[in-house]
């Protein structure tokens, strides 16, 4: 057995441990995207009606603010699972499992990569989850079969470069407590961006926070995805964003890895 062939199969294996753990434990998946959703309700049906832009009353108000938001809270949805990847790994650092592991022939990327791959599983449901609940209170989306592929796409990277940062992060944490708490301004950053309204109506300093955090350049394209308005150049910086998080993020989760005497 090759190398290659070692570590592609301890990896199948712990995929599958932690596609186990979501399905003994399916409330961690609803609870990733029960906050995201409570957030979607609350802005549409108690600020929808003030802060939407439609000219029609209020309920068109609200499902114009609807279309603007839901992109926004698609991506929180997505961001909200880093924080149970943070925890899983710091469980498995502090717990014992990784000093059996290493009594075992395990190949030592099969574990980061069964955390990185259950999250993105994770965090895609989640996102699907709230998409679900966005079009059952009105989201009207005009995208098509390739701009669906592609937001999908773009939620995946965005999942991918997130959840290495969460292993890292995890793998930075010395307890599972300061583990829960370290990603949780990843779930600020949308508000503080294009998510909730455009960035020319925030002060100036503010404004200059919102245009240039990665967030919104992926808002921004997942809305002109979505309802058809446009990308620009958003969609080439959003990309570039992904990239440039998961490898300083990778580079980093393997360096404490690899350091960490409980590895």
């Amino acid at each position: 057995m090759t190398a290659l062939t070692h570590a592609v199969g301890d990896s199948a294996t712990m995929v599958a441990r932690q596609l186990r753990h979501m399905l003994r434990y399916p409330s961690m998946t609803l609870l990733l995207a029960g906050m995201p959703i409570f957030f979607l309700l609350l802005f549409v049906y108690v600020f929808g009606g003030a802060m939407g832009p439609g000219a029609g009353g209020a309920a068109a108000s609200r499902a114009d603010y609807l279309d603007y938001i839901a992109p926004g809270i698609i991506l929180i949805a997505v961001v909200s699972a880093a924080q149970g990847t943070a925890i899983s790994v710091a469980m498995d650092m502090t717990e014992g499992i990784i000093a059996r592991f290493r009594t075992m022939d395990i190949a030592r990327v099969s574990v980061l990569t069964g955390h990185v791959v259950g999250s993105l599983v994770q965090a895609m449901l989640s996102a699907g989850m709230v998409t679900a609940v966005a079009l059952l209170i009105g989201f009207r989306p005009s995208a098509g079969p390739a701009e669906w592929l592609a937001v999908v796409g773009l939620l995946a990277m965005v999942s991918f470069a997130l959840t290495w940062l969460s292993v890292a992060l995890g793998l930075f944490a010395r307890t599972v407590e300061s583990a829960s708490n370290l990603p949780m301004p990843l779930l600020f950053l949308p508000f503080l961006g294009s998510g909730f309204v455009p960035t020319e109506t925030l002060p100036s300093g503010l404004r200059w926070f919102a245009e240039y955090q990665p967030f919104t350049p992926i808002i921004d394209t997942l809305r002109g995805l979505l309802t058809g308005t446009g990308t620009g150049d958003s969609g080439v910086i959003a990309v570039a964003w992904c990239a440039g998080i998961a490898l300083v993020s990778y580079l980093w989760a393997r360096k404490l890895y690899n350091r960490d005497p409980a590895a």
